[in-house]
């Protein structure tokens, strides 16, 4: 079931993309990280947003 509400739609994307993804291990930071929280490398990206839509 879609979720509809622009509301929800802004709390779900706030929750699972803002994240910041580890070049080296692949963990996931938030977004005020400035080294990893598992390996402690400084080498994070953003984590990529999915802008498609499935099955296309």
């Amino acid at each position: 079931m879609p979720i509809t509400d622009p509301v929800k739609i802004k709390i779900v994307e706030e929750r699972l993309h803002n994240k910041l993804v580890c070049r080296r291990c692949g963990a996931l930071n938030p977004l005020g990280a400035t080294k990893c929280r598992r390996c402690k490398s400084k080498n994070l990206r953003p984590k990529k947003k999915f802008g498609g839509k499935k099955g296309a």
